[in-house]
């Protein structure tokens, strides 16, 4: 007769072999470090917009306004994440709860494919993605863009993960990022950029997410994340790893 180390043991074992291994946090690419490659890139080109102090005044007070108005954005550690359903970028429906049943979720919420520092952010997400992964979690994305726009970044950039359309803008809603963008502002982004942010979101929808990242564990509760007006700041990768090590 087999005792029970004996049965017990080789199934502990083919759980072990079946697990990814963890990979180190620090090992994963790093927001920062690209960002300050790109911001030092731009710095060195002269073909960009050179917008006119006039337009500048306008980003610079458009900026303060919103960090007046949302002093403390986005949701908390501790609190329960909002469930939500919504479209992915091949038009399928992806339910928030429904994913958690697999295991925990890293949520980011970004403002569209024109904007280069989500890109940024998006790029090391993929390249973090084995880390993540190593973790038992999936990676989430949710923007207000329409499908079509983000079926074009999933060609374009190879992205594995979901990106999903806030098409209500009931999801910033829920976690407290949702702010209409000022008329001023979306008119600088037009002359300045060519970027007509109705063209990504739908006639009509001037609206954007504050930038954040949640890390949503099996119950649905935030054990950490990041929320900051200032779009160009983002939750590390390793930062990310570091969080889902701690589940």
């Amino acid at each position: 007769m087999r005792t029970v180390y004996q049965v017990v043991l080789p199934v502990f074992l083919f759980i072990a072999l079946a697990m990814p291994p963890a990979i180190a946090a620090e090992s994963v690419p790093s927001y920062e470090q690209a960002r300050e490659q790109f911001e030092a890139k731009r710095k060195q080109r002269s073909d960009g917009p050179k917008l006119s102090p006039e337009d500048q005044l306008i980003m610079q007070q458009a900026g303060e306004e919103l960090a007046e108005n949302m002093p403390d954005p986005g949701l908390k550690v501790g609190d329960r994440a909002p469930d939500f359903t919504l479209p992915n970028a091949f038009g399928d429906s992806v339910t928030l709860s429904e994913q958690l049943e697999k295991g925990p979720v890293v949520l980011v919420f970004y403002r569209g494919a024109w904007c280069p520092y989500c890109n940024l952010q998006l790029h090391t997400l993929r390249e973090s993605l084995p880390a993540i992964e190593a973790e038992g979690a999936q990676l989430i994305t949710v923007t207000p863009q329409k499908p079509d726009k983000s079926l074009e970044q999933v060609k374009e950039d190879d992205y594995p993960f979901e990106i999903l359309s806030d098409l209500d803008s009931s999801a910033m809603k829920a976690y407290n990022l949702y702010f209409e963008v000022p008329i001023e502002l979306a008119d600088v982004y037009r002359r300045n950029f060519g970027l007509d942010l109705a063209d990504y979101n739908g006639d009509g929808r001037y609206v954007l997410p504050v930038p954040a990242t949640y890390i949503i564990d099996r119950d649905g509760v935030i054990q950490a994340g990041t929320a900051d007006v200032d779009y160009k700041e983002r939750m590390e990768p390793a930062a990310i790893v570091e969080a889902l090590q701690q589940l």
